[in-house]
Order: structure tokens, then sequence, then C-alpha cells
């Protein structure tokens, strides 16, 4: 069996522990990693196809693009925790078992409803298997050792994340819309074989019980706060954004009490309570939603303003994907060299710069090359972010608690990814509708316009669209209309993506410690976890 020790402090000044074929156990772990990276974007890219089959409205298509990031911010702490206890493997290979029945249920799904239970349950199996993955490399891996393997994990699963749209395009182009839902099959095969020949059964597991009733809390508290996002903007909503606020608040208030009641909290609030912790969990939530909400807003950006086949929508992300690969070894000894909160800091001034692109430059007509610079700097700047986000938790926290840590890094970017896609699926939404309803108000034949013509209209791009259709005669004046419309909303969506940027980097700049007060910061914390 793989083993590895406690890093003490000649671990942490030299190269680090390591497990024994520690290629082959992280590139498991990698594989694992991206059969829940790749699944996160399929979605994106055919949002527009998925629109036209179900006839679906934009309120809809944002729950089924979230869905997936919901099912696994929604289980990664409790799930997580489960892992620690139990086996860590065991959840893994539970969870890439699973993966293969959501993604059938997904492709094949009849309606809008059953496609989102379908993301649901294969966030669920992400949740079991991927925060498994982090958790197992806190474990096995010490030092700048760590350091490495996490910044490998870290970019390629990013990379792999920026990928699935191009993938998912590549199969769109020959089948239909369910086809992209099953890119992720034959990986799964690999990654259960890979799994259970290399990956260690059990490394630094707890004995301590599981905080059930919290799991339950920090789900409900999750997925309540996600739906309220998404339906707060949308008009006669108003009673279950409500509703759903009020079980957020309440779930979230639970979930608190509880973790400082329990003998065994799922969340132990000392440990999170780090300076170093905390500030690193806000900072990766922003960076890595910005990610995800970019890929979100650009996929539909792509195809319904640009007139981009899936495919080629697809492959236009591909400069985020290089950049991820090529920044994450840099920013590996960047953090070695200038430490966390500088190498943070670099990443978001690069995503300030990518949303600063999108929202000045992307327009109708807009040229590949503007689109290409943005997702590269995006792609950049969350391969410098990434690597510290996690190394901050992972190397604040005692390893039994290695599954809160790698719980909270996938938080990072499934829950900054599910907030950030529904706060800009929001925004993005409601600016779409006040347009078309501004358009129709001043049509010059504003009396022919019925009002089930007119919600069909403010739905979504793909309502505009059939609209078109059944009016061939105002076929392309509905189409521009609907143009400006979207465009109207994604300003407002990366308006939006710009504050949370600069909230993100003010709070890294003020309260991250510098370099040397990190470094005997973390010191301090592995003294206080030593039993």
């Amino acid at each position: 069996m793989a083993t590895a020790t406690r890093p003490g402090a000649a671990g942490e000044a030299g190269a680090g522990t390591a497990p024994r074929r520690a290629s082959l156990v992280l590139l498991a772990l990698i594989v694992v990693a991206a059969v829940a990276n790749l699944n996160l974007t399929v979605a994106n890219v055919a949002l527009p196809d998925i629109g036209r089959a179900f006839d679906a409205g934009q309120t809809a298509l944002d729950l089924i693009a979230i869905g997936y990031s919901l099912g696994l911010a929604g289980s990664v702490l409790y799930l997580g925790a489960v892992g620690d206890r139990y086996g860590r493997r065991m959840m893994l290979v539970a969870g890439v078992l699973l993966s293969v029945p959501a993604c059938l249920l997904a492709a094949y799904a009849p309606d809008a409803g059953v496609l989102l239970a379908g993301r649901l349950l294969g966030g669920i199996s992400a949740g079991m298997a991927y925060p498994t993955t982090l958790a197992l490399i806190t474990a096995l891996w010490s030092g700048p050792a760590r350091i490495r393997a996490i910044a490998l994990w870290s970019g390629i699963g990013g990379a792999i994340t920026a990928l699935g749209p191009m993938l998912a395009g590549l199969v769109l182009q020959h089948f239909w819309w369910g086809s992209a839902f099953l890119l992720t099959l034959p990986l799964a095969v690999v990654a259960l074989v890979l799994a259970l020949a290399c990956v260690p059964s059990h490394v630094n597991e707890t004995t301590d019980a599981v905080d059930h009733l919290g799991g339950v809390l920090s789900m409900v508290f999750v997925a309540a706060l996600v739906i309220t996002i998404n339906f707060a903007p949308v008009p006669g909503a108003g009673a279950l954004a409500l509703g759903t606020a009020l079980a957020a608040l309440a779930a979230g208030s639970g979930f608190f009490l509880r973790q400082r009641r329990a003998r065994s909290p799922l969340y132990d609030l000392h440990v999170a309570g780090r300076r170093i912790f905390w500030v690193a969990a806000v900072g990766g939530i922003i960076v890595f939603g910005s990610l995800m909400g970019a890929i979100f807003v650009g996929q539909q950006y792509l195809q319904d303003v640009l007139g981009y086949s899936p495919l080629r929508a697809g492959l236009a992300i591909l400069p985020a994907a290089v950049c991820l690969v090529a920044f994450a070894p840099l920013s590996a000894r960047l953090v070695h060299a200038c430490g966390s909160g500088f190498t943070l800091l670099s990443g978001y001034l690069l995503c300030l710069l990518s949303f600063v692109t999108m929202l000045l430059l992307w327009k109708q007509g807009s040229s590949y090359w503007v689109v290409g610079l943005a997702f590269a700097l995006l792609g950049a700047g969350v391969g410098l972010a990434g690597t510290p986000a996690s190394h901050s938790l992972t190397g604040s926290v005692p390893t039994r608690r290695a599954g809160m840590a790698s719980g909270t890094a996938d938080l990072q970017r499934d829950l900054g990814g599910a907030i950030m896609q529904s706060i800009l699926g929001a925004l993005l939404t409601a600016g779409y509708s006040a347009a078309i309803a501004r358009s129709v108000a001043s049509a010059p034949r504003r009396s022919q316009i019925t009002s089930s013509v007119q919600s069909q209209l403010e739905k979504s791009f793909a309502g505009a669209q059939q609209v078109a259709q059944r009016y061939p005669r105002y076929a392309g004046k509905i189409t521009a209309a609907a143009k400006h419309a979207f465009l109207a909303g994604d300003q407002w969506a990366y308006a939006a993506a710009i504050i949370g940027v600069l909230i993100g980097a003010a709070l890294v700049f003020a309260l991250f410690p510098r370099k040397d007060a990190e470094a005997a910061l973390l010191a301090r914390y592995q003294s206080e976890d030593r039993p």
C-alpha cells in the first residue's frame, strides 16, 4: 500500500514526501477528477439545442447549466466527511460508478425536468469522487511535492473543464444534444480501472463519527441559496424565491449552530476561522466561479449572437484551456518564491482584464481574436490562482480533516460556479427580458403582438427564434431584436463579474498574509494540529 507521512519541518523545507508509484497514483486521481471536470461544462454548449428541443425558458436553461454544480456543491462537505471516516477510495469508486447512470439519464431525458434530475444526480456522483482526489493528495504528499501535485491536479482539471465545450461541440456536429452527456462514459471506465489498481485503500482516515444532521443541513442550505438566486429576478416567482431564501437562512443558521455544538462537527469552525483558510476559500470561490460564469454566458453569446456552430463555439474556448495548463506550473513556482497571496492577486488581475475585454469588446460582429483574447486571459488568471487557493486550504488543516479541506476546495469551484452562473444567468435573463419588452413597446405594430407572443419572446433567445420561425415575414427583425436584447443582458452579467473580481482582489490584498507571515502561520497551524 502507498503511504505518506504527515509533513514536518524537514518535509516542508526540502522536497517533501510522496507515495510510492507517485506518478501513477497522481494520474489516477487526475483522471477521476477529469470525469467530474468534464461533466461540469458540457451542458453549456448544448444549451441552445436544449432550449429548442424542450421550448425551455432562460431560467430553465440556467438551472440545467448549474444542475451539476448544484449537486456537487451541495454534497461535497457531507460526502467528503463520509470518505474521511469510511474510506476515501471506496467513495471515489462509488462516485465513478454512479456517474454512468447519471450520464445516461441526462442524455436520454424526455423533458427538461428529467434532464435537470440527471444533472443533479451527476453532481452528487462527483461529490462522492471529486473531493476524495484532493483529500488523497493532501494525505499522500507534503511540502513542495504537494504544491506540484496540486498544481497539476488544478491546472489539468481546469483545462478539462474548459475543454468540455469543445468536445461537446465536436459530438454535437454529428449527433443529438444528449450525446454531449455521454462523453465521460469511456473516461469513467479508465478512471475506475486506475482507481482500483493505483489508489491506496486507507490513508490517515479519521475514526470520528460523521455529523449526518450537519450534512443534511449543508445540502439544504446550498440548494436553497442557489435556487433563490436563480428565481429572484423571474417575474411571478417572488413567492418561490422568498420561500427558498427563508429555507436557506434557516438551514444555514442551523448548520452553523450544529457545528458549534457537535462533538465531531462536519465542518470544524475553529479551523475554518484560520485567516489563511477562509480568505483563500472566499477568494477561490470568486475566481473559479468566474471561469464557470464566463463559459456559461460566453457559449450562448458565441452561438446566439455571433452565429457560431456548437463545434466552433467549443473550439473558441481552447485558449482558456491552453493557458490554464501553461500557467499552472508557473503558479506553483510563484507560490514557492513569492507566496500564495501574490500569486492569487496576479490571477485576479488577469481575470479582471478578461471581463473588461468581454464588457467592452464583445459586440455583435466581434472578430475571433477578441473572443480568444478574453478566454486566454481568463485561463491564465485561473491557472495562476487555482494552485494557491487549493494549497492554502490543504496546508492550513490537519490531515485528518483532509476531507473538509478538499470539500472546501471543491466548493470554491462548484459553489462558486453555481453562484456565479446563477448571478450572471439571472442578470442575463433580467437584462434580456427588459430589452425585449422595450423593443415590443416601441414596435410600429405593437397592438398586433399578443401577450402570448410577447411572453415567448421574453422567455429566452430560443423562444424568440421559435417566434421568428412562426412569422417568417418578421424573422429578421425578431432575430435582430433578440440579439440586441442578449447583448444588453450580458453587459449586466460582465459588469457584475468585474465587481466580484474586484471584491475578491481587495479581500486577498487586505487580509491574506505576505510570504513570510504565511509560512509562519502554516508552521503554527501544523504545530497546533500535532496529536
